[in-house]
């Protein structure tokens, strides 16, 4: 709290005047307490000196601090951004080194109060206009640029209590033909206002006919998945009909769960006579929960006999499953991993999750990603440029191998002058340490680098590419219906957008091939 200068000069005139507190205090304004000045007297006294305080080193360098700074302007004016990627500061202490080298990059921000600030003559020629107005008080307002109640409040406190112009009012005088529309026109609106009102209770009604068709279909089914009226079968749609004849018509209850009256009656007729396979649901229950309810239909299709010894059909197998709700528990699928263990040798992580190029074909980064559709499952293997996002070259195809990987790093090097060798950075997955990949690698003058084990963040850059590319064209879209050449066609038509079409804001609103013609890279 006190510098070295200020505890000696202290000291000394304290040793001065025969130890006298209040003098020292009188003279020089400090220390507040006797207890503090005799400390750093007994510490004078014993060294002949006092200690000087040192200086806390910084936590952070120059050069660290200029980095944080420039990552910052250099990548969208993100401050957790820059955070995130670095590693350091904190938010306000980035925040405080970006004050104190560019004062104006942070503005102070308003805290609601007007700018505007009237004098007391406009402010009576203001009131005035107020109560002289043709128009509204809005208008008023605006002319001045300040709001309604501001207006108010100056009328308040210049205008005296009993003013004429705070005198209600007088209504106009209303004729008898005015009367005479005016009620016309209400009656009118009171007719409109009826019509919906009968409408809105229809429709409540038929809301309230569907809920209670939904409670009543999940209190008899039973599915674990969830109740569809749509997606009932017509027997079960029958035996929900009966269940609520004695609460809705029955010409109500047929559109609501889209069956012919034809359709129920012979649903009804079916159901009341006795069910032919009645002994083989009984051995399905019983064969199901003695196997832990883990046999699927084709085990239960040998366990389930008829009569006379003989087997029942899958088909039939199958459905009265589907009907009992017998479903095997299933284990939730492993995600896809391209790690197979330590191959050959790791190489050294050389962007160190710097991901910013000044240049293209310096640094690529490529990874697999996995697509999971009814039909099968799809691979794809990109090579991304840091410098503008741009995919250089890419493969689709259904297994994750050596040629999927290959293919892809000979389209890439195709692409490449004879004095480009970029940074390829990849995880350790299997296909980036086997001889092949390597031997591409070192023939094209290629620098290997990889991210530690199990870490993400450390490629985030090609995690972010596949992140974008399946919230746009994967994600809540339904591909029931997709073979797999069909969403490889898609797939790779998205692609070619992305990198011909798709703007980015980072890139001026162009996209990356665009950005590249701009800039005079690309043909």
């Amino acid at each position: 709290m006190y510098s070295y200068e200020d505890r000696m000069r202290a000291v000394k005139l304290y040793i001065q005047y025969d130890c006298s507190f209040g003098s020292v205090k009188n003279e020089l304004g400090y220390p507040n307490h006797h207890e503090t000045l005799h400390q750093w007297y007994l510490e004078y006294k014993e060294k002949d000196d006092l200690k000087q305080k040192s200086t806390r080193k910084p936590k952070f360098s120059d050069e660290q601090r200029a980095k944080a700074i420039q990552h910052y302007f250099e990548h969208g004016r993100c401050v957790s951004r820059t955070v995130r990627l670095l590693g350091y500061p904190c938010r306000t202490l980035l925040k405080q080194w970006i004050c104190e080298e560019y004062p104006n990059e942070f503005p102070p921000c308003s805290q609601g109060v007007s700018l505007i600030r009237l004098t007391e003559e406009q402010k009576e020629q203001a009131v005035m206009d107020l109560c002289t107005r043709e128009g509204t008080a809005h208008a008023v307002a605006d002319k001045y640029g300040v709001d309604r109640c501001s207006l108010y409040n100056w009328k308040n406190q210049l205008l005296p209590e009993g003013s004429p112009s705070k005198m209600p009012k007088r209504k106009k005088n209303i004729t008898a033909q005015t009367k005479s529309d005016q009620i016309a026109e209400l009656t009118s609106e009171v007719a409109a206002l009826s019509v919906e009102a009968e409408e809105l209770k229809k429709q409540v009604y038929r809301l309230k006919l569907e809920k209670d068709a939904l409670q009543k279909a999940a209190e008899i089914i039973k599915k674990d998945q969830g109740i569809s009226l749509e997606t009932l079968s017509n027997r079960e749609k029958a035996m929900v009909i009966d269940a609520l004849r004695n609460t809705y018509s029955l010409k109500e209850l047929l559109p609501v769960f889209q069956i012919a009256k034809s359709s129920y009656c012979y649903q009804r007729k079916a159901l009341q006579s006795p069910d032919k396979y009645e002994d083989a649901r009984e051995q399905l229950r019983i064969s199901f929960t003695e196997s832990y309810e883990c046999y699927g239909y084709r085990r239960l299709y040998i366990c389930v006999k008829k009569p006379d010894g003989s087997n029942y059909s899958e088909k039939v197998i199958r459905r009265l499953m589907q009907e009992e709700n017998l479903v095997v528990k299933r284990t939730k699928r492993k995600k896809y991993s391209s790690y197979q263990g330590e191959i050959t040798p790791a190489v050294e992580n050389l962007l160190q999750r710097d991901f910013h190029s000044e240049k293209p074909n310096e640094k690529w980064i490529t990874d697999i990603t996995e697509f999971h559709i009814p039909a099968g499952k799809i691979y794809l293997s990109p090579i991304v440029d840091c410098y503008d996002g741009l995919p250089v070259s890419w493969t689709i195809g259904t297994s994750p191998n050596a040629d999927l990987v290959n293919t892809m790093l000979d389209a890439a090097i195709a692409t490449l002058g004879d004095d480009e060798h970029p940074i390829v950075h990849s995880d350790r997955g299997a296909h980036y340490r086997w001889p092949g990949w390597i031997e591409r690698m070192e023939k094209a003058g290629l620098t290997r680098s990889m991210s530690k084990k199990g870490c993400s963040p450390d490629n985030s850059a090609c995690e972010g590419f596949f992140g974008r590319l399946k919230n746009e064209m994967f994600y809540d879209r339904t591909w029931t219906g997709v073979n797999i050449n069909e969403f490889i066609e898609m797939l790779d038509r998205y692609i070619h957008w992305y990198a011909e079409k798709r703007i980015k804001i980072s890139l001026g609103g162009l996209s990356p091939l665009q950005y590249r013609k701009a800039q005079g890279i690309a043909a």
